[in-house]
């Protein structure tokens, strides 16, 4: 919290985490202007004097005054003249927290108390003090003595919007735990466990892999959650752990294409979820550069497909070398299990609606920009979206979307172009 127009962002890479602090710097920008008549030599030199006039002391009646330009300034109005202020916007890096993390980080989320935040990889769970960068507290550890007998892993971790001492994380076995700080130290014992029927009955080969979250969501309200797996995304009532409220279908069609989409690993893909600033939508994206939004309570469903037209002013950038994979638990754990990635890109809305938050994995760069202006694209609405087809484009994939926090736009990044769309 602050109480000036500073703005702070955490973020983060493969094991690095970092505060930036966001301002915006005034810059004045001096006009031209043209030089003031206001030499007496010159006046004079210019026979600058009309007799006959009312006349001075010593006769004479300089008339500077009436030839002076009428776009002159005096000297009290040369301030307001000072235009063009621009507000550019400047990060500038804090604090840096650092090697507290054998694996790579999958998620960061900062506390309602404005104090503290966590940092999640493949086995832990850290907590920070904003103000401490050299120092963490090991919270939830779910490192087995032998790793040969791992058989989950943390995928996704939030803090409760309300309650600071709340926090939940999700698994590759589809399990959702809601662990408290006050109760102990270390929270391996969660305090409450949201599984669906399909997580804990009978499993095949594929649907231990489909039932992995890939993330979750605190609604505002503190009382609902969203997560996303590989077929659903899921509404769950944090009063009711036997069963979501609410699952919407994303790939049901996909289904019988299970092995085909485990053979060139797109089943393995992560997608994420958000909601809107009122609760009553949510959103996630799927294959062909498709974002569906549903809304609980009733039976509509929209599916988006986004048309990324191509921009020929744009620089074409060419497709690099498959690089090899980061050492990572996929070396570890059975491949049907869980399989580890490595990309890293993240999107994210200020939650005062200011700024957008970019991170994207070519050089770990990160981009903040302001979207005053909805951008506008190509897009349609498909009200077939439920028919089983099996014509979409499995290499355009919408894995990352973030819902502004007070109005209906939603940002996508599909491809290599990052989409803003106006409901």
């Amino acid at each position: 919290m602050s109480n000036d127009s500073l703005q702070f962002i955490l973020s983060t890479n493969d094991k690095t985490i970092k505060l930036w602090k966001v301002k915006e710097h005034k810059v004045k920008q001096v006009k031209e202007m043209a030089p003031p008549l206001c030499s007496e030599n010159m006046l004079l030199a210019e026979r600058s004097f009309v007799p006959g006039l009312e006349t001075t002391a010593n006769g004479y009646h300089l008339e500077w005054i009436e030839k002076t330009p009428k776009n002159h300034l005096l000297p009290q109005d040369i301030d307001g003249e000072i235009g063009g202020m621009e507000d550019p916007i400047r990060a500038k890096c804090q604090k840096v927290y650092a090697y507290a993390h054998s694996f790579n980080i999958n998620s960061i989320s900062n506390n309602s108390d404005y104090e503290t935040f966590i940092s999640a990889d493949d086995l832990r769970i850290n907590l920070w003090n904003l103000e401490v960068s050299d120092q963490c507290f090991n919270i939830i550890d779910m490192k087995p003595s032998n790793m040969e007998d791992l058989t989950e892993v943390i995928t996704a971790a939030e803090f409760h919007p309300l309650h600071c001492n709340l926090l939940a994380y999700s698994s590759s076995q589809g399990f959702i735990r809601l662990s408290d700080l006050r109760q102990a130290a270390i929270c391996d014992h969660a305090s409450r466990m949201f599984q669906h029927g399909e997580s804990s009955g009978s499993k095949s080969f594929f649907t231990e892999i489909t039932s992995s979250i890939s993330d979750i969501k605190f609604l505002n309200d503190g009382q609902h959650l969203i997560s996303r797996n590989y077929m659903n995304m899921k509404l769950w009532d944090m009063r009711m752990e036997s069963s979501p409220v609410a699952i919407f279908k994303i790939h049901e069609h996909l289904r019988p294409k299970l092995p085909e989409l485990y053979n060139n690993d797109c089943i393995f893909d992560k997608f994420e979820c958000c909601f809107s600033g009122d609760g009553l939508h949510f959103a996630t994206g799927s294959y062909s550069n498709v974002v569906r939004i549903f809304s609980p309570g009733s039976e509509r469903k929209e599916e988006i497909k986004l048309e990324i037209r191509g921009n020929s002013h744009r620089k074409v950038i060419h497709q690099a070398k498959s690089r090899v994979r980061r050492p990572s638990l996929s070396n570890l754990i059975p491949r049907e299990i869980y399989q580890h990635g490595w990309r890293f890109l993240y999107i994210h809305f200020s939650p005062y609606s200011l700024f957008l938050f970019v991170l994207l994995p070519l050089s770990s760069v990160s981009f903040l920009f302001q979207p005053d202006v909805p951008f506008c694209f190509a897009a349609h609405t498909d009200s077939e979206s439920s028919r089983a087809d099996f014509s979409c484009n499995l290499s355009s994939k919408l894995l990352h979307v973030a819902w502004h926090p007070t109005c209906n736009l939603v940002v996508c990044a599909a491809e290599s172009s990052l989409v803003l769309y106006y409901a």
